[in-house]
């Protein structure tokens, strides 16, 4: 089976800044992984190559065999780390507006999820708590029928109750002809979840890993791992 996601030796430079450093990554379909390091080491850098928002200085991306471009943008489904809705919005015109946008939308799997959310469709956007957005962000990625989903921070800054439901909407609402790359350094929350994981540090990919294989050759937690990768 050919993998999801290709990224071969890419460079990307800010000015004097190397944000990526020879990158490279294959990722299988069926797969949840886990892109995992500080900030500043690049994930989000990789995640805005992937999804098409950036381009890199050199090296090449391809999402199903298909270089990153407009063909690529109805495979990939990318929640960043700030909401794209609006203050104006109640959740249901958060629904109609992504409905719109992209013709691979399923409102139907879209309110499947607000119902396990609890979320409510009168319910104003700016009235939402950090969680219930985090929520409602979630919703609206996962209820496009794409090949690739990019989820940039999805449990930052959200209480335990609301990371306990928002894992749970993953595991139970991905598409496992499909794979997940969630990016994180809240590790010991989100590994339950994780097939692999990545650690990339200072723009380089310094391990990755299935999460079997930590447990068993290093005899370590991925959170064991990452703290020890990071802690220098």
């Amino acid at each position: 089976m050919s993998n999801i996601l290709v990224v071969n030796q890419v460079n990307k430079v800010y000015g004097r800044k190397q944000a990526l450093n020879n990158v490279s990554l294959n990722i299988a379909p069926g797969r949840i992984v886990g892109l995992l390091g500080s900030n500043g080491s690049g994930k989000s850098t990789l995640m805005k190559l992937v999804a098409g928002l950036l381009h890199p200085a050199s090296g090449s991306i391809q999402v199903t065999g298909k270089p990153i471009g407009l063909e690529t943008k109805s495979l990939v489904s990318f929640m960043p780390d700030r909401p794209l809705t609006e203050k104006w919005m109640k959740v249901r015109d958060a629904i109609a507006y992504y409905r719109d946008f992209y013709a691979d939308f399923d409102e139907e799997k879209a309110r499947e999820m607000l119902e396990f959310m609890n979320l409510a469709e009168d319910e104003r956007v700016s009235h939402l708590s950090k969680g219930m957005n985090e929520r409602l962000q979630l919703t609206l990625a996962l209820s496009r029928k794409a090949r690739l989903y990019l989820l940039d921070e999805p449990i930052g800054g959200v209480d335990p109750v609301a990371r306990g439901k928002i894992l749970d909407a993953i595991v139970k609402f991905y598409d496992e002809d499909s794979s997940l790359i969630i990016s994180t350094h809240l590790v010991n929350d989100i590994e339950r979840i994780f097939d692999e994981v990545v650690f990339i540090r200072e723009g380089k990919v310094f391990m990755h890993e299935e999460v079997e294989t930590i447990r068993l050759k290093h005899g370590k937690s991925v959170d064991e791992m990452f703290k020890e990768v990071y802690a220098e």
